[in-house]
């Protein structure tokens, strides 16, 4: 059985292939092969060209379909669900958004609701998975004795990465359980990011204040910093409805499907401590 992981240099995509590590037959989609993994066969093609996909999709039979945030993302999954049908794929594994949703708050959210739906009408197998707000989101919040969060006081799912890496991995690998499922990931405890700053303090053995800013404050630091302006603007959206209470709930979703809970916001930074600290 070939896997075919798209997205395969970022966050989430990287973490899916550590979590399949040991599974034969599993290819990744890469725009420049020299940037490509270790270790897995490697195809060259692009989501957002699909002259470039026939042959990278020739023969795979479960497809992890992750599409980069930003106003291309339905026409990048739509090119990847045809290519699919075209080659014969058995089962498509989609990386959705928390909350995706026609009324969702977020642009992101409502366009990934868009592709959710276009793959389940495609006549695929399909498995479409929602994850919560990432704790590795909060790599260099923490400035000195400083958190710093545009989230105020609304509680969060959060989930670890590696979680989600851990859970895609065993769809991937036996899809049928999965078909035509759409599972909503959230860590185990729904808390707040002041509540993560007093985990912090006892990782980091110091006093570790928690200091809110504005959504607006956070999309001007996002742009200074060189992001793209529409990815700045709905990552502000995302936190203007996470600062609402949006995110505050958990599911048993990932428990039911890995027998066990996800790791805990204390065990992220156990383990990211000195990634936490910019």
């Amino acid at each position: 059985m070939t896997i075919l992981i798209t997205g395969a240099t970022g966050t989430v995509s990287s973490a899916v292939l550590r979590s399949l590590a040991g599974t034969d037959d599993v290819r990744v989609l890469v725009r420049d092969a020299a940037k490509a993994p270790s270790g897995v066969e490697v195809a060259v093609g692009d989501l957002d060209d699909p002259a470039t996909l026939d042959q990278a999709f020739k023969g795979v039979d479960t497809l992890w379909l992750l599409t980069a945030m930003g106003p291309q993302a339905p026409h990048a999954s739509m090119n990847a669900v045809w290519a699919a049908r075209n080659a014969g794929v058995g089962h498509v594994v989609r990386m959705s958004a928390i909350g995706a949703a026609h009324d969702a708050p977020t642009r992101n959210g409502r366009l990934h609701a868009l592709s959710d739906v276009e793959l389940a009408a495609s006549g695929l197998d399909w498995t479409i998975i929602r994850p919560a707000f990432f704790m590795q989101n909060l790599f260099g919040s923490v400035n000195g004795d400083t958190f710093y969060s545009a989230t105020g006081e609304g509680k969060l799912g959060l989930i670890d990465v590696r979680d989600i890496g851990d859970f895609a991995a065993e769809v991937l690998r036996d899809p049928t359980p999965h078909k035509g499922k759409t599972y909503t990931l959230t860590g185990p405890a729904s808390i707040s990011l002041r509540d993560a700053a007093a985990e912090m303090e006892q990782v980091f053995g110091t006093p570790i204040a928690y200091q809110p800013v504005t959504p607006d404050d956070a999309c001007r630091s996002m742009l200074a910093a060189g992001l793209p302006e529409w990815i700045a603007a709905v990552t502000g959206e995302y936190l203007t409805a996470y600062a609402q209470g949006w995110g505050d709930y958990t599911t048993p979703a990932f428990t039911e499907v890995m027998g066990r809970p996800g790791r805990s916001f204390a065990d992220f930074a156990r383990d990211h401590a000195d990634r936490l600290r910019s």
